[in-house]
């Protein structure tokens, strides 16, 4: 008798936004047995975009994948993936940035996150209108770890310099999640 083992794949989709996306998505996944786990999706630009993270028995992988292929409107892509372990002992921080939006404020902040080796666990951005002004202002949130070596003091120095240069609020506080 052969072992069944669950895997945990990752699935990334994209299509025109519609009512119904999800559960059409949600049904696939059910009816091979998939666990649904995790997930972050949005409408974007018109356009309905997710990563979903489930678990499913191997013997049923195939049959997820030719059935997801099927579903109209959408793209997905899979991934089988290894159940990363959290490390205990890792930093966790919450970077908070408002200013004017431009071009390359992401890229000049994790330029900066990446060389303290930072890891970047979830970015959310968006713009909008300011308050008492026409000006649009972008704002992120992200949520990071670090080793436990990481030199906070640096780091900070690191990002008061930049806030300074892109003429952006950032603050950075260390986090306890569970």
């Amino acid at each position: 008798m052969s072992q069944i083992s669950n895997i945990s794949l990752v699935l990334t989709v994209i299509g025109d936004d519609r009512p119904g996306l999800v559960e059409q998505l949600a049904t696939a996944i059910s009816q091979h047995q998939g666990n649904w786990l995790e997930s972050s999706m949005s409408h974007l630009s018109g356009k309905f975009a997710g990563i979903v993270c489930i678990s499913i028995a191997d013997t049923q992988l195939d049959a997820l994948k030719a059935t997801l292929a099927g579903l109209s409107g959408l793209r997905i892509t899979s991934e089988v993936s290894e159940l990363a372990e959290t490390k205990t002992g890792n930093r966790r921080l919450k970077l908070s940035l408002v200013g004017h939006d431009r071009i390359g404020i992401v890229r000049e902040v994790s330029q900066v996150l990446a060389r303290h080796s930072i890891n970047v666990e979830d970015l959310s951005t968006h713009t909008a209108s300011a308050p008492m002004s026409a000006d649009i202002l972008f704002h992120a949130t992200a949520e990071l770890t670090a080793s436990p070596t990481l030199d906070a003091r640096a780091l900070t120095s690191d990002l008061e310099s930049l806030s300074n240069d892109l003429m952006v609020d950032i603050t950075l506080d260390e986090t306890i999640r569970n």
